[in-house]
């Protein structure tokens, strides 16, 4: 290694420091006792820079504060003989800078920069490195392949709900393309392959090609992949996996072709089909540069390298017998940011809750939610939940229980906006916030429960303009009236009612148990109003029991995990009363 180049170690990411100190507001009651601090994460491939600026709060929440790309073609003409272009650093350069002085608007205090495939097969990587040092002030770890994997890895599947299931990830870059196999906290094996868009595209086509493609042309880019991939697929043999997700632009902007030429009813997270790759790759070939350019949904700066990308999904999905793979906007980027967090001491969170509770957790706390009504509510909610489950009022299953608690537990962040109306602030805040780990439709079934948590209660005519299915709108309208409920009996916020299930469930009415300590006449009277939405909803009336306990019988288990926060030891009750609603 050139003395000039930082060492490689992938357990210290290269940093510089900027101080520029940057807070925001302190709020105990959420947990922010401390500064947040801004930090930049750059990503120097062969195709593109990308730069991702984020502040970090104690609370263990972080918020995203730009996110930008710029087409460099580091790699240009490169992969022949090693030796990057001077056009093409200073490219590199001037990015950089922009990227840096724009990190420092922010308040950015540290930097986090890694280089791939092109710079690191460089004989002149040195000069890169030395001028983006003393002229874009970054300094810049090269990374391994290996090294590479691991962190697209992290990025991808801490953002995506794997739950048990293992999966192949895929990362095609310009320079090399990243493949690994993993399941939500752990990998099993990373492979980094010398194939890319723009290495392949220089290696078969001369730089003024802007023809058609040939089959005889397509077939011997095809055999070349396979070459490469033949030694490298039975160490991935041995481990069955459930699903495969594919990354970066080259995977993205297939999909959106894909999407725009042909009449695919996909509903949530981007897919591309074995078939429709296959569609899109014939329409990508019989067409010159200039009609490349011009395809639905095409990015016009990928129009003279997708057909190389498109080559390597093609054989990667052959190889692996991958008939449908899922698209994500995921990978370096994240990974590094997530490697990060992972080595500081104030995210303790970070590994002990799934990518979901992040999801929720840190919306949450972003828009100051009461978490301490918001546990309580969540609590009651999934009582009454399963108790009804229990008695045969519904048959829904884990899923739709998973979606109320984290709908409960969302269901005030629009008083960040304005209490006035806050349910429909809840329900734009929800829908459209970047929610890793869940469906478009769960995020559109957890923002309409949150959306009709007060005032009127959802019917047929609401249900229809919620750009939800039949069955999503059946779920809507069963697991909001739960959550009506479980609202009502925290009215006052003052965790009165400790404990909410159904007793028994008959054909035309249901009796519930409430379980108080102290005077709750605010929350029946909630409870009573919601007696005719039940009705609607369940078809039968409800009848309220309840039972008043003293504080001192009230042992209940705070757990740092927010959805454990949920598993309270069941109180011991006495006295009761009946009333009908």
């Amino acid at each position: 290694m050139d003395h000039n180049d930082p060492a490689e170690s992938p357990g210290s990411p290269c940093r510089c420091m900027t101080p520029s100190p940057v807070s925001r507001k302190k709020n105990p009651q959420n947990g922010d006792t401390g500064d947040g601090r801004v930090v930049a994460f750059v990503d120097i491939g062969t195709n593109s820079i990308r730069l991702l600026v984020v502040r970090l709060y104690q609370d263990c929440t972080y918020h995203l504060l730009t996110r930008q790309k710029e087409v460099v073609r580091l790699g240009e003409g490169e992969f022949q003989d090693h030796c990057i272009q001077e056009q093409a650093i200073d490219r590199a350069v001037v990015v950089c800078r922009r990227f840096i002085d724009l990190a420092h608007s922010f308040g950015a205090e540290e930097y986090v920069a890694v280089a791939t495939s092109a710079t690191r097969e460089a004989r002149n990587r040195s000069d890169l490195l030395h001028r983006l040092r003393h002229e874009a002030r970054l300094d810049v770890r090269v990374i391994s392949g290996e090294e590479e994997a691991r962190l697209i890895y992290l990025g991808v599947a801490g953002n995506t709900h794997l739950g048990d299931e293992k999966a192949l990830f895929i990362d095609i870059g310009g320079g090399s393309t990243e493949i690994s196999i993993g399941g939500q906290h752990s990998y099993e094996v990373l492979a980094s392959l010398p194939l890319g868009s723009i290495r392949l595209t220089n290696q078969f086509f001369s730089r003024d090609f802007e023809g058609c493609v040939s089959r005889k042309q397509y077939g011997a880019i095809c055999r070349h992949i396979r070459d490469i991939l033949a030694p490298v697929c039975p160490g991935f043999s041995g481990y069955r996996t459930g699903r495969a997700i594919g990354g970066s632009g080259t995977v993205i902007n297939l999909a959106e072709i894909a999407a725009k030429t042909g009449d695919s009813k996909n509903v949530g997270p981007m897919v591309l089909e074995r078939g429709d790759l296959s569609r899109v790759v014939a329409l990508l070939c019989s067409l010159p540069l200039s009609g490349r350019r011009n395809v639905p949904g095409i990015n016009p700066e990928r129009a003279d390298i997708i057909i190389a990308g498109a080559a390597i999904l093609d054989c990667l999905m052959d190889a692996f017998s991958i008939e449908r793979l899922e698209v994500t906007g995921r990978g370096l980027q994240d990974g590094l940011l997530a490697d990060y967090l992972s080595r500081m001491e104030d995210f303790p969170l970070l590994g002990r809750l799934n990518v979901r509770e992040r999801s929720v957790l840190q919306l949450a706390r972003s828009c100051g939610v009461n978490e301490y009504h918001a546990r309580t509510v969540a609590r009651l909610a999934l009582e009454l939940y399963d108790s009804s489950r229990d008695g045969g009022l519904h048959s829904f299953e884990e899923a739709e229980r998973e979606l109320l608690l984290y709908a409960t537990f969302l269901h005030d962040v629009g008083s960040f906006i304005s209490y006035e109306n806050h349910h429909a602030h809840s329900h734009y805040i929800i829908s459209n916030s970047d929610m890793p780990g869940f469906s478009r439709d769960e995020v559109l079934i957890m923002a309409n429960i949150a959306r009709f948590h007060r005032k009127k209660a959802p019917g047929k005519k609401e249900m229809a303009m919620s750009g939800l299915a039949p069955a999503g709108q059946k779920r809507v309208r069963a697991l909001t009236t739960l959550l009506r409920m479980a609202e009502s009996l925290d009215r006052s916020h003052a965790a009165l009612v400790r404990h909410a299930r159904f007793l028994e469930i008959h054909r035309e009415k249901a009796t519930l148990l409430v379980s108080a300590v102290g005077d709750c006449q605010l929350e029946l009277w909630g409870i009573e109003n919601e007696a005719g939405h039940f009705r609607r909803v369940f078809g039968r009336l409800l009848e309220i029991e309840v039972r008043r306990i003293e504080v001192s019988e009230v042992h209940e288990r705070e757990e740092s995990r927010f959805p454990n926060l949920l598993n309270h030891a069941v109180s011991r009750e006495r006295g009761s009363h009946t009333k009908t609603a």
